[in-house]
């Protein structure tokens, strides 16, 4: 119904004029289609709509409901202009106006509020959000428009369904044709064949709790998709919808007060998946890098200890524990094969260790370093639990996201390990290996993605008993253990020594910090700069082996196979992957695009590191108890020797 539109077919001409001058690639495109009775969308930008048609793009902005329908009339007008000028094509029954907002000020805070602090005042203008999806439904056909005929003048109109009415047509009061004596008929009647259906579907989408602060609880809020906009998303991308606040009643419960709940119907919906991990990195904070590594050119295992400091600072020592976190955030380089299948490129970390060894610490300290994280545990996540479930949202199923699939593209971080769920124990094995979910819940059968970097840690089951394996101390099978890349296990034993040096770091801690070295490119770096260190060596290295690092790890996996006996679950080809994986992030974590035999033997040390393979090199000791060396590059080579006599005793038996 056009009422109270300013001369609608003097704007609908503008809309025309602007869409032939500025769409016509897109115009040609869609009446190139063969098909007739698909929905087709026409995407406009609108910066360019406001510089070229500012009076239609506030109109557009203030009365969206009415303006984008005669937006979308103007683009059926359009093709038709198109074909009568003599392109061949069919006419399109259906195009649809997509609003494109990014560079508009339509991203400044007034319209582009957080889903938190959406008011009253937003309804009824062009309103976007941005958020993660953390609930699909089913698609189904919902009835859009259709037509009756005032039994006065007997001329027809369009009459769509209310949201806020739970989607039941109302007429209007008296006839809403706009004629030069208004025939005010009170009496309609429904024209035959004329109600047009749209594919209809609901999500929830969800602030990021990155942008919020201790305490506060990520605000969720519907969004109703149509047409060409249904199933474009899934559970766990993020997006930015485009499109009109309203409300809609909530689901009638007895007892319970009937509420209306606010409600977003998309014009526009755009995955940013690509852009979720965006760190700003400047020119000058890169030249910072390069001087820094410059700098330690002749001791780089000096440098690379000064940056795994930063690493939870407040612990102290436990380097072993440090350099495994620092490898498993800058993970591997994905690698797909001529069959299509891919190996993943991101690392998994799992902590065993006794209470009070700092495992939490360590979780937290690592979510702070990643911009996209999730922090859970075993039992305490949603009834998603880790991965994914089916809820009942309205009478309606609906898939719910776990944490696995929120942290896509980042980083999860589970505590208390071994008390998840019996069906997150079923699905976590593909979620971390395959990186995705399978799911055919309640009728609803998709793939979700979950490449997701995994850290764990959980407690031994009772006293820990290292003459056992790492199933029997812990509650968590051999195939779960072995999807690890890198398993630590730190036990509190008695060292006085230890000890001594631990409590005078912690009374130390409690002195006030007389440093002044800002950027912490000698010492220590802080969070700021350690985080945009990760980000920029995992967007711009992607280190393929030299020879030298292949004879290493080749040479030391044999050397797995032939001692492993209860530990065979883990020493398989997945266990060589995990080399190559560790050998390509200290490549990253190094400043190189090159894997050398000090990154392959630097792997191996992680790996001999973890209690799920058979210790060859027994140079590592306890974990917990490792500390910074002074000279890091003298001790690397006094390791270098013993592993090198440990392989070429493979490479003379063979």
């Amino acid at each position: 119904m056009e009422k109270n539109i300013p001369d609608s077919d003097y704007f609908k001409k503008l809309m025309v004029s602007f869409l032939l001058h500025h769409h016509s690639d897109q115009l040609h495109s869609i009446v190139s289609s063969p098909d007739s009775d698909l929905h087709f969308p026409l995407f406009v930008d609108f910066a360019e709509l406001i510089d070229e048609e500012p009076r239609v793009a506030s109109l557009l902005f203030a009365q969206p409901n009415t303006y984008l329908r005669v937006f979308d009339a103007a683009a059926i007008w359009a093709q038709q202009i198109v074909l009568a000028d003599g392109k061949k094509g069919v006419e399109k029954k259906s195009i649809h106006v997509r609003i494109y907002t990014s560079g508009s000020v339509l991203e400044f805070p007034e319209t582009f509020p957080s889903i938190g602090r959406v008011r009253v005042q937003h309804h009824g203008i062009l309103l976007t959000l941005k958020g993660i999806v953390t609930r699909s439904g089913a698609i189904k056909m919902h009835e859009g428009e259709r037509t009756y005929m005032c039994q006065k003048c007997k001329n027809s109109f369009p009459v769509h369904p209310l949201v806020e009415a739970r989607n039941s047509i109302s007429l209007p009061s008296i006839c809403p044709i706009k004629n030069s004596k208004p025939c005010a008929g009170t009496k309609f009647q429904y024209v035959e064949n004329t109600i047009v259906c749209n594919d209809y579907q609901e999500i929830k989408i969800q602030e990021s709790t990155q942008l919020l602060g201790v305490g506060a609880i990520p605000r969720s809020i519907l969004v109703i998709l149509k047409d060409d906009l249904v199933d474009v998303v899934k559970a766990g991308d993020d997006v930015i919808v485009t499109g009109v606040l309203t409300a809609k009643w909530a689901p009638e419960l007895k007892d319970v007060r009937c509420d209306l709940d606010p409600v977003l119907i998309a014009n526009n919906v755009r995955r940013v998946n690509e852009l979720k991990s965006e760190i700003d990195i400047s020119d000058d904070i890169v030249m910072k890098f390069k001087q820094f590594w410059a700098h330690f050119k002749d001791s780089p295992l000096k440098g690379r200890n000064a940056i795994l400091r930063g690493i939870c600072p407040q612990v102290y020592g436990l380097f072993t524990v440090k350099l495994a976190v620092a490898l498993t955030l800058i993970g591997g380089v994905q690698h797909v094969d001529a069959s299509g299948t891919r190996i993943r490129g991101e690392s998994h970390l799992l902590l065993v260790g006794d209470p009070g060894t700092g495992k939490s610490q360590f979780l937290k300290f690592a979510a702070k370093l990643c911009n996209r994280s999730v922090i859970t545990t075993g039992l305490g996540s949603t009834s998603a639990g880790l991965t994914v479930t089916a809820v009942k949202d309205g009478g309606e199923w609906m898939l719910e996201a776990g944490a696995l699939v929120l942290a896509d593209g980042g980083l999860c971080c589970i505590d208390e390990f071994d008390s998840m769920r019996e069906h997150d124990r079923a699905t976590i094995h593909e979620a971390m290996e395959q990186q995705t979910i399978s799911v055919a819940k309640a009728g609803l059968v998709t793939t979700l993605s979950t490449r997701t970097t995994v850290f764990g840690a959980t407690n031994p089951k009772g006293q820990y008993d290292p003459d056992q394996p790492l199933s029997v101390n812990t509650t968590l099978s051999g195939p779960l253990l072995s999807r690890f890349d890198i398993v630590l296990v730190l036990l509190d034993t008695k060292n006085p020594d230890w000890d001594a040096v631990v409590s005078s770091h912690i009374l130390s801690e409690a002195e006030p910090d007389s440093s002044t070295d800002d950027e912490g490119l000698v010492n220590s770096w802080p969070l700021a700069t350690l985080k945009r260190y990760i980000h920029y060596v995992k967007e711009h290295f992607r280190p393929v082996l030299t020879r030298e690092a292949e004879i290493v790890i080749s040479s030391y996996y044999q050397l797995q196979r032939k001692s492993a006996t209860h530990n065979a679950a883990r020493t398989t080809v997945r266990m060589l992957e995990s080399l190559i994986r560790l050998a390509q992030a200290h490549a990253r974590l190094m400043f190189r695009n090159e894997v050398t035999q000090l990154d392959a033997i630097t792997a191996i040390l992680c790996i001999e590191s973890s209690m799920t393979t058979s210790a060859i090199v027994d140079c590592i000791g306890n974990a917990l108890h490792s500390n910074f060396t002074d000279n890091p590059d003298q001790e690397y080579a006094k390791q270098e020797i013993l592993i090198r006599q440990k392989l070429n005793s493979v490479e003379s038996e063979g």
